[in-house]
């Protein structure tokens, strides 16, 4: 590996050594002030791939061409386009090609799938989550809490950091469910927090869970495509996750959902819907609800083509990358910011110490676990101005209150210069 220095030159050396570099012109850059933008907000919106565009064309071209006979003679059938997802999708989560299904949007899968995995009783009704999980987690727990008739204050325990820590240490989580594990009907996190970017230890967290008699789901908004995941492996009874972040799919494209193969067969209850019938009959219109054995059965309605384009379009550059070089790379990215804004901490001499990372750091994660692509900074002494000037300098970044500053060096489309611009503008703006 290249020895780490702030300079443009050591950036442009590694860049010009790293494999996956050319994938970052098969995507649109905005202009901001009339100049090329650092993007580091693919945690939140990822960039268009410039394949997009054709492949929700192809789709239109078929409506005009075909209509209602697009559904079977499309060039890419209508019918059945979800399952020209499912394998690609499911390497990205470490699943079987059966235990996924893209469908509807993040939120509503989450909720749909805890119809099926939150069946709370008198005895087990208790759901143990992150504090401060993405606010739709927060509405969905509690509105499902409430719908089954107990009282959020007692049933939903949120596991905080430990005073003076930013992120949730592993072992309050396995303490709480020991605690709680003849009531604990449910355990639910985010694979990774939106806020601070700690990963979360999904295998163990499950392992903990089933031990107690409990059921292990995740949130991926911020872990598909962006850490290494295996669900299936791992035994998660279900997760959800949406694809326009780091998936680069389109502001409100369509979302994912996992299933455990475990339970494809059960009787378990849930909300039916026409597409997850048995395809065999289908259209025979009969009652009577009988589910696709595999995640597919938790389909409600059919397809929402014009978004699963976008999807397939990024999923094809996903294949050709490989998860297992953009995690690799996604990791020294990380690991060269974290040298960045040390150096930045050390050049502003008297105000040393301006920059923390609450991201934990990739040398020790320790009970943190690990992180992603994602680095938190809080930049003391300072306010929103920072971000502000930020933006004047043609960085896209993104603001969380009440001090935060979220970068997310990408490994499909951010390179190594970025981050040292990064770093250059910040050093400028501090001083």
């Amino acid at each position: 590996m290249i020895p780490f220095a702030n300079t443009l030159s050591c950036a442009k050396e590694i860049d010009s050594k790293d494999s996956l570099h050319p994938f970052r012109h098969q995507f649109y850059f905005p202009l901001l002030h009339n100049k090329q933008a650092i993007y580091f907000t693919g945690n939140s919106l990822g960039l268009q791939p410039k394949t997009t565009q054709d492949a929700i064309l192809t789709e239109l071209e078929d409506w005009a061409t075909y209509g209602v006979e697009g559904h079977f003679h499309a060039r890419n059938p209508w019918y059945s386009y979800h399952e020209l997802l499912n394998n690609t999708a499911s390497k990205i989560v470490g699943a079987l090609p059966s235990e996924v299904v893209m469908m509807n949007q993040l939120t509503v899968n989450l909720h749909l799938l805890m119809m099926s995995f939150y069946r709370p009783t008198k005895e087990r009704y208790k759901i143990i989550c992150e504090a401060k999980a993405f606010p739709s987690d927060q509405y969905a727990i509690e509105s499902q809490v409430k719908m089954h008739g107990f009282n959020p204050v007692d049933s939903i325990i949120e596991i905080i950091p430990r005073p003076g820590e930013h992120c949730i240490s592993h072992e309050e989580i396995y303490k709480a469910i020991e605690i709680h594990k003849g009531e604990l009907a449910l355990v639910l996190f985010g694979g990774v927090n939106y806020y601070t970017g700690q990963v979360f230890d999904m295998k163990t967290i499950t392992e903990k869970a089933h031990l107690a008699g409990a059921y292990a789901g995740f949130d991926l908004a911020h872990a598909a495509g962006n850490i290494d995941l295996n669900l299936h492996d791992w035994q998660v009874d279900f997760a959800c996750w949406c694809t326009y972040k780091y998936l680069n799919s389109g502001p409100g494209s369509v979302a994912g959902a996992f299933v455990h193969q475990n339970h494809h067969t059960k009787n378990l209850p849930r909300l039916a819907g026409w597409w997850g019938h048995d395809k065999e009959t289908r259209f025979k219109m009969e009652k009577g609800f009988n589910p696709i054995p595999t995640a597919e059965g938790w389909q409600m309605s059919n397809a929402p083509i014009f978004s699963m384009a976008a999807h397939k379009a990024s999923l094809a550059i996903f294949e050709e990358a490989g998860m297992d070089k953009l995690i690799a790379k996604s990791k020294l990215l990380k690991a060269y910011t974290e040298f960045v804004v040390a150096d930045i901490n050390a050049q502003l001499g008297d105000k040393k110490g301006t920059l923390e990372i609450i991201t934990p750091l990739n040398e020790s994660p320790g009970d943190y676990f690990g992180s992603g692509c994602q680095v938190s900074i809080v930049a003391h002494g300072y306010g929103k101005k920072l971000f502000e000037d930020l933006i004047l300098n043609s960085v896209i970044a993104d603001w969380r209150e009440p001090n935060v500053i979220r970068i997310a060096p990408v490994p499909l489309y951010n390179s190594f210069e970025d981050i040292f611009r990064f770093g250059e503008v910040l050093l400028k703006i501090l001083k």
